[in-house]
């Protein structure tokens, strides 16, 4: 009898085990729903970047300890705002980039130098919705976080991409004037 009581805990206990493996392994991982959703920008256009934008937004809410969501959400918004800067939407992924950007700040295991690349671009994407009121505003910004991010974090592929951007930008419009 004992035996018997023995034999089925075994298999219930097996059985629970196996399911919740199958289980896990059938929920996506976070880093397999951000390639998927960023795999989908290969034609970058603003719904292409609008729906990566939402889909960021649900993954963040699937995983809402971890920087990768946040970070793809805020560089998303920015992307979008950067080439459309006159877009009825702007302000609003404008503002939801500028509010995750603090939540960023506030991780403990947040990278400071995408925190100050992405706040660097936030106020660049100003800059270009109105270079005439903002230029002269929100240089200074600009040129200091991409400075901050570079200096720790040297390697940064995009704060170099967007400094080196933000510096012809700038090229060009003081050569028209």
């Amino acid at each position: 009898m004992t035996f018997q009581i023995f034999n089925q805990r075994v298999f219930v206990i097996a059985l629970f085990m196996m399911a919740s493996v199958s289980i896990h392994a059938q929920q996506p991982s976070m880093q397999a729903l951000i390639g998927q959703s960023l795999s989908k920008l290969q034609q970058p256009t603003p719904e292409a970047f609008l729906n990566c934008v939402a889909e960021m937004k649900r993954i963040e809410a699937m995983f809402p300890d971890s920087i990768q969501p946040k970070y793809q959400m805020a560089l998303q918004s920015l992307n979008i705002s950067v080439m459309n800067p006159q877009a009825p939407q702007t302000e609003n992924l404008m503002a939801e980039a500028e509010q995750t950007i603090t939540k960023m700040e506030q991780m403990k295991n947040a990278d400071q130098s995408d925190i100050c690349t992405l706040r660097g671009f936030l106020y660049m994407v100003r800059i270009v919705q109105n270079p005439a009121q903002n230029g002269q505003r929100y240089y200074m910004d600009v040129m200091q976080n991409y400075e901050k991010a570079l200096k720790l974090n040297p390697d940064n592929k995009l704060a170099k991409q967007l400094q080196q951007k933000f510096f012809e930008g700038m090229k060009q419009q003081t050569s028209r004037q």
